[in-house]
């Protein structure tokens, strides 16, 4: 397999220690269970409360400890719920903190153009050793609204590369996504062949389509995906100059019923990036809530999450 190349050695992150926080609030923890497993075991019958060991309880506690709990407790269960109420076999996993110091980006090996050093880079796999893919949507064409609330109600992070030809006829569709946390990057005004194009015909489609998201959704685009994933250097000295950082591919593409990859051994890897589409049962043999639960079940399978790809770029 290959993977996108980095300079320098690559960083390990961990957990930050919380000191001597943490171990008041381990305290905290510990009692709370032997206090569920006490009445667990105990009589069905429940004691009342003693009011002098609940105000001694509530002067030690560690401030916002239970709160925290609970809070936690609660957000796991509304996850299983909604992972239920939309007929996914295994609730998807949790990403880990977005680390804080961004993985260094480099060209895939064979995807390079020449003289292409200061160019946005191209690249299918995300460099980290956390357990993590990113899920991408490509074009614009299928406006489910159960996709919106699926998604929303998971909270499985995605990122959009959006085509204005595709997504000009209900733009308040996209901006409900947007509002939801999405990201809305550039796919081309109208996704046509960039290799076949004059370099001016390209920053016309790219170049376009950052003036349309911008204008529409009130912030200018830094990922740029072409169609088809096909590019040659003017394609990305147009990018560069319509203000693209970067060129984000993929290495796996989802469908309603399988998976596609680019790797030999037909897997996933930690950073692989997932293409897929806005589709519907007028392409697919389903609907995008149908290719959502195919492709997390594959992913939950086996043992990642979903991670928001730009919190990593």
């Amino acid at each position: 397999m290959q993977l996108v190349g980095q300079k320098g050695n690559r960083k390990q992150y961990g957990h930050r220690s919380a000191g001597r926080a943490r171990g008041r609030f381990g305290v905290v923890l510990a009692a709370l269970l032997v206090a569920g497993l006490g009445t667990a075991c105990g009589s069905s019958e429940p004691a009342a409360p003693d009011k002098t060991e609940k105000t001694k309880a509530g002067k030690g506690a560690e401030p916002g400890a239970a709160g925290a709990l609970a809070q936690a407790k609660a957000a796991q269960q509304a996850r299983v719920a909604a992972a239920k109420r939309w007929g996914l076999v295994k609730t998807p996993l949790m990403a880990p903190a977005a680390p804080k110091e961004k993985p260094e980006i480099s060209t895939r090996e064979g995807f390079e153009v020449e003289d292409g050093d200061e160019l946005p880079h191209v690249f299918t796999t995300v460099p980290t050793e956390d357990k993590v893919v990113f899920l991408t949507i490509d074009d614009g064409a299928e406006k489910d609204p159960e996709f919106l609330k699926m998604m929303r109600e998971l909270k499985v992070p995605y990122t959009a590369f959006l085509s204005d030809y595709l997504v000009r006829d209900n733009y308040p569709y996209f901006k409900e996504m947007q509002a939801a946390g999405v990201t809305l990057n550039n796919h081309t005004l109208n996704h046509r062949y960039m290799p076949g194009l004059s370099y001016d015909q390209q920053r016309e489609e790219i170049c376009g389509q950052q003036d349309t998201i911008q204008r529409v959704f009130g912030k200018r685009p830094t990922l740029f995906r072409p169609p088809y994933g096909n590019y040659n250097q003017d394609t990305l000295k147009a990018a560069k100059s319509c203000g693209i950082k970067a060129v984000p591919l993929w290495n796996a593409e989802a469908f309603v019923n399988r998976m596609d990859y680019r790797e030999w051994d037909r897997d996933l890897h930690p950073g692989d990036i997932i293409l897929t589409h806005f589709r519907g049962k007028d392409d697919w043999k389903g609907s995008m809530p149908d290719m959502i639960r195919h492709v997390m079940k594959t992913i939950t399978d086996k043992g990642y999450a979903v991670a928001r790809l730009e919190d990593y770029l």
